[in-house]
């Protein structure tokens, strides 16, 4: 079978790639620079020419409100008109747990639009929803920080390591269509001011964390369920502190 992934050089994307080659599949890391801009368009046709699956796990480069739904409006629309074209036969797409409802920020906004452009193209699709992933942790406490304090609401919060969702996204793209969202999900609640507490205390961040009910979540007021999947979320294997015991080692190597 032959799968192309968009933003197939990524955290995400090289994993994902890395698992379908083991399986056996006929697969190619699409991004800048293998020739493969879904922004511009550039080598879309090529590479997806005869391609069956096609997996896009792209992120914009910018989450200011303008260039991220300039990012995301732009290569949905190439990237729809290029699997058309091809007959492709399943176009999966990573987004994020509680999307339609966090649309203040206007990443959201932007990956709302992405998916309503995916919905309504004529391509069989899964849009995966994924939680925040463990390697995110310390993009959510810079962007709480203020300047003094790393100020965080402590609504839930369930995050699940790249590896895990790599994992999902490959068995997915080798599944039927959902024609729908799936939502996948780490093993483990927390309160997210909690977490970012602990993590900088195992990282060595002297920063102080104060948890706030009002912080914003990238411009977002969250509820304590805001961030959280439902009930039949598939859930991955790796606990927090698994994860984080090699995070710690590889940083301190």
């Amino acid at each position: 079978m032959k799968i192309v992934v968009i933003g197939g050089t990524g955290l995400i994307g090289a994993k994902t790639v890395a698992l379908l080659n083991q399986r056996g599949h006929d697969v190619i890391a699409a991004s800048p620079g293998t020739g493969v801009n879904a922004l511009t368009g550039e080598g879309l046709d090529i590479a997806l020419n005869g391609a069956d699956v096609v997996v896009d796990v792209a992120n914009s480069p910018s989450f200011e409100d303008d260039a991220v739904m300039a990012f995301f409006t732009r290569a949905g629309a190439n990237l729809r008109g290029a699997i058309e074209r091809a007959g492709v036969k399943h176009h999966v797409v990573l987004s994020v747990v509680g999307t339609s409802n966090l649309l203040e920020s206007g990443y959201f906004r932007a990956k709302q639009a992405q998916e309503d452009m995916v919905r309504a193209g004529k391509t069989p699709f899964t849009i995966v929803h994924s939680t925040q992933f463990f390697e995110f942790l310390p993009g959510i406490a810079a962007a709480g920080f203020d300047g003094q304090s790393v100020r965080l609401s402590n609504a839930g919060i369930q995050p699940i390591t790249s590896g895990d969702v790599a994992g999902f996204v490959a068995d997915i793209a080798l599944s039927a269509p959902a024609n729908g969202t799936l939502e996948i999900a780490g093993p483990q609640v927390f309160g997210m001011c909690d977490l970012i507490e602990s993590h900088m205390v195992a990282i060595n961040d002297p920063r102080p964390v104060i948890c706030d009910a009002d912080a914003p979540y990238f411009g977002v007021r969250l509820s304590q369920n805001s961030l959280l999947p439902q009930s039949t979320a598939l859930l991955g294997a790796t606990p927090y502190h698994e994860w984080l015991s090699r995070f710690v080692s590889l940083k301190t190597a």
